[in-house]
């Protein structure tokens, strides 16, 4: 376990303010947020690094909030490393250990056996990230903590590595906290996700539920949602939520029309009359050559402006009525539809795709 109650802490003229979270016994927690945030802060709040100005932090059971750093059980490997400088990889990885069968094993599964009588000093990023990881996880930590622990690793690697952590988590039941910038691994790895902005959470939950319903449009265009858009709520007056949607909705939400730029979207919600944003991923928007005939009332024609392809997904934005509407469909769907900048497409998207915050 890993629990903060209102902890605030200083870093220079950086404070963190009042951190309150839990991330259970053996869970794997991933705190997100942008630069400056006050993460790496954090981190080094709850190793002991950075003396808290009041709070308290539980560790494994223990109250550690004063404790010494090599008192509290953890384990933290920083993004860059500070590794030993005068000692060999494998001199490295055993330090601490709790065995060298153990060092043994981990540095076998971290693939740097082979560097193993190098020094230090000669190792690319990703490989020094590598021995940082295999060194603070040879001590067999009840906690761990990992500021951004893969972004020196190539892509290849970093999905090896990301599994191969998530297997010892998983064999040892360890608890970890991880920062992170990246949202795919954040949803692989977390169980409970964290957003730190200004030195303040800001949100905290299940990864999926963060990411699907942010509680700001901030927080929206941070994670990544592309549609994002500001405008008046009404309620439809006679008009249940099953209409809107094709079927019962069973939170009993009530049907509303969203008015944006002359746009107007059918949405279920418990968000009363006035101004709010409405925040549509891009996953939940289709994309088509003609209109559906469905249950689905929100559906738009408009002019293709753009086409990134990415990877297996393909970003389009279409321009309706000069609103900007990105769709993230498969690139073979967008290879099927034959689409070109400058086509006329429907995008559409349900009721219930449209979150309010």
């Amino acid at each position: 376990m890993i629990s903060l109650e209102r902890v605030n802490a200083r870093a220079g003229s950086f404070e963190l303010k009042d951190i309150s979270f839990d991330v259970p016994t053996g869970a794997y927690g991933v705190v997100i947020g942008p630069a400056g945030s006050g993460k790496t802060t954090l981190l080094e709040t709850i190793a002991g690094v950075l003396r808290p100005i009041s709070g308290t932090i539980h560790v494994a059971g223990a109250n550690v909030t004063y404790a010494a750093p090599e008192a509290r059980r953890l384990g933290i490997v920083y993004q860059h490393a500070y590794l030993f400088p005068h000692l060999t990889v494998r001199e490295n990885v055993e330090y601490g250990a709790v065995s060298k069968d153990v060092a043994a094993d981990i540095s076998g599964r971290f693939e740097i056996r082979e560097l193993e009588g190098r020094s230090v000093t000669s190792l690319s990023g990703g490989e020094r990230q590598l021995v940082a990881m295999a060194r603070a996880l040879s001590r067999r930590p009840a906690a761990m903590l990992f500021d951004e622990p893969f972004s020196a690793l190539d892509p290849r690697t970093r999905n090896t590595m990301r599994r191969v952590v998530r297997a010892i988590h998983r064999e040892w039941g360890f608890t970890a906290l991880q920062v992170t910038h990246d949202f795919t691994e954040a949803g692989l790895l977390g169980e409970v996700a964290i957003v730190l902005d200004r030195g303040r959470v800001v949100q905290q939950g299940e990864p999926e539920a963060v990411f699907r319903k942010p509680v700001t449009p901030y927080i929206a265009d941070f994670l990544g949602a592309e549609n994002v858009f500001a405008g008046t709520v009404r309620s439809i007056d006679g008009e249940s939520a099953d209409r809107i949607t094709g079927r019962e909705d069973e939170f009993g939400k009530r049907a509303v029309e969203f008015t944006t730029a002359g746009l107007e979207f059918y949405a279920v919600g418990d968000i009363s009359d006035g101004p709010a944003h409405a925040v549509i991923r891009a996953e939940e928007v289709s994309l088509s050559t003609e209109t559906s005939v469905s249950s689905v009332k929100n559906q738009f024609r408009g002019c293709i402006i753009e086409i990134v392809p990415a990877g297996a997904l393909t970003r389009v934005t279409v321009d309706v009525n000069q609103t900007p509407i990105v769709a993230a469909i498969t690139s073979r769907s967008a290879r099927d539809l034959s689409i070109a900048v400058g086509d006329s497409v429907v995008v559409a998207f349900k009721a219930t795709a449209i979150h309010f915050c």
